[in-house]
């Protein structure tokens, strides 16, 4: 679950927590409960492009990728894209690879991904274990293709429950860093890309579309403009 480099100064468990999730990598799935695809898919309809390879971004053991690949509630098979999980933790990857999925290992700072290579990248709670959260947040969006989607899934540290994980995750000895909803959009709009929080609360979710060059004409959005709660023009 964590992204980061194991030469980097760390806290108790290691940069990014690596060893704990390495340690905990052969229960995690047991533990955590899964994560929910239609929180995923709320981001990834926001995409002006046909949404065929995902980036499951500090992914560990692939949560986020199975929800991404998961069947809609009807039963009937989702539309399922080509889904690479990036990690630094070993352990972690190989369950990912062993549910078949592709993993890369890797720094989220400076992701082994070609620039514009996937149509979507996805971070579900798991930014807050990363070193230096905004500087990967640049980064994933750098691998996102225009018109794709960079899709953010985190806890807010501004709520009572946030702040509560915080303190549980430090108390373990985790060198966690939470951010804010607004945080989160300003880094993305910094990073060129519009930014919309869709779903507030103690878990939320941001999602940030990399323009295209035509974007400007069809929208009319001014950069540094405020950005609207809903996609303009779904």
């Amino acid at each position: 679950m964590t992204d980061t480099d194991e030469r980097d100064p760390g806290a108790r468990h290691g940069p990014g927590d690596v060893r704990f999730f390495d340690r905990i990598a052969g229960l995690y799935d047991l533990a955590m409960p899964p994560a929910r695809p239609t929180d995923l898919r709320a981001g990834l309809r926001f995409a002006d492009r046909p949404v065929e390879r995902v980036l499951d971004a500090a992914g560990g053991t692939g949560r986020a990728a199975r929800a991404v690949t998961a069947a809609t509630p009807t039963g009937a098979p989702a539309d399922q894209p080509s889904v690479t999980v990036l990690d630094i933790s070993r352990e972690m990857l190989g369950r990912a690879a062993a549910d078949g999925f592709a993993t890369v290992r890797g720094d989220l700072r400076a992701p082994p991904i070609q620039p514009g290579s996937v149509d979507a990248a996805v971070v579900t709670d798991a930014l807050h274990h990363v070193l230096d959260a905004e500087q990967a947040l640049q980064s994933l969006a750098t691998t996102v293709a225009p018109g794709g989607v960079v899709v953010v899934r985190e806890f807010d540290p501004e709520t009572t429950r946030g702040r509560g994980l915080a303190l549980a995750e430090r108390l373990v000895g985790m060198d966690s860093t939470f951010l804010s909803p607004a945080t989160v959009q300003r880094v993305l709009r910094a990073a060129g890309l519009r930014a919309y929080e869709i779903d507030p609360g103690f878990g939320y979710t941001v999602v940030g579309v990399v323009p295209r060059a035509d974007d400007a004409e069809r929208d009319g959005v001014a950069s540094g403009e405020s950005e609207p709660a809903t996609n303009p023009g779904r």
